[in-house]
Parts: C-alpha cells; structure tokens; sequence
C-alpha cells in the first residue's frame, strides 16, 4: 500500500517556483495514484485567491493547475484559518474548495500522514 503524504505549500503565487513546485509535485503524484493531500499555510493560502494576476509580474498562472487536481485525484485540500485572518482574508471566497483548519487540526492532519513534505 502507498505511504500517504500531506503536502505543505507555503509559498504565495508569485514569490518563485516553490509554489509551482508544490502544485507539480501534487499532479505528478495524482498521475501515480499516491495518496496526497495539501496543506496552504502562511503566503501559500494566497494561491487559493480569487482572480489573480499573475501576468503583471510575468509569472504563470497556477489557477488552472489547482484546478486540475481533483482530476488526478487530489481532493484533501486545506486551508490554515490562522494564516487567512493574518492577512485579512478570513470571509475571502478561494478559488478551490478547501477545508478551513485551525491550529489543532494541523497537527492532526501532521499526524496522520506517513510523509510531510514542505515547500
């Protein structure tokens, strides 16, 4: 039986390659049908915003490749509640649906997975 794995991104959109990165890495898992999940925390849950531009910086857009996840079977998604209030986006709609989970539920989540992977 594959090891499950929580996948922690944390970098927002336009900050380098770490959240492209996260988001591969997601894809080439679901490709392989490894049980992943992943975890948005501090600049990473911006990548869940509504509407972004990431033309004005020259930068790819990762929106239709978060949205191509549940096709590969990625549909654990999680939001740290914490990390959206800090930048005052607690009511803001996400262009994903992704579970909203506070401090405690992390660690449950960290807990339940063989494998913790951070980008």
């Amino acid at each position: 039986m594959a090891k499950s794995v929580l996948l922690i991104s944390r970098q927002a959109p336009w900050a380098g390659i770490g959240a492209a990165e996260a988001v591969d890495i997601a894809l080439a898992a679901g490709a392989f049908d490894l049980p992943l999940s992943i975890l948005f925390m501090d600049d990473g849950v911006l990548q869940l915003l509504e509407q972004q531009q990431p033309q004005v910086l020259e930068q790819k857009d990762l929106t239709a490749n978060l949205q191509a996840l549940p096709m590969f079977g990625i549909e654990q998604l999680y939001v740290a509640k914490q990390c959206l209030t800090e930048r005052g986006l607690a009511d803001s709609p996400l262009a994903m649906p992704a579970e909203r989970v506070d401090d405690q539920a992390i660690q449950h989540l960290i807990r339940q997975y063989d494998y913790v992977m951070t980008l």
